[in-house]
């Protein structure tokens, strides 16, 4: 998984966890504002773009390594989404996004008769 900051390719933190009724995105994007991510599900494929924005300064900047610009990340999931079924939230700069997964694709308990 690889996500494009202005002109630097980096490698996104990301965690992506399945559980019985969905799939969960953990996406590390420190200082990064709520205003500043868009969030889109197509089919199987998350794609979160936004801005990490420079932050003003009142010194002479005199080295920089953390990153600004545009970001794009794509991921694709391993199964069928539910459209009614989307959440995405963003604490102390962790995006999480909660996919469930379609009905006909959770799994389902079969009784054994004798």
């Amino acid at each position: 998984m690889r996500s494009v900051v202005g002109e630097v390719p980096t490698t996104a933190a990301a965690d992506i966890e399945e559980t019985d009724d969905e799939f969960v995105v953990e996406l590390d994007l420190p200082g990064v504002n709520r205003e500043d991510i868009d969030v889109e599900v197509r089919q199987n494929q998350l794609r979160v773009t936004g801005e990490i924005k420079e932050r003003e300064r009142t010194g002479l900047l005199r080295r920089q390594s953390r990153p600004v610009g545009r970001f794009d990340y794509l991921v694709a999931v391993p199964g069928e989404i539910d459209p009614d079924k989307l959440d995405a939230t963003l604490t102390n700069g962790v995006l999480t996004v909660r996919l469930g997964k379609a009905a006909r694709n959770q799994p389902r308990h079969i009784e054994v008769k004798g």
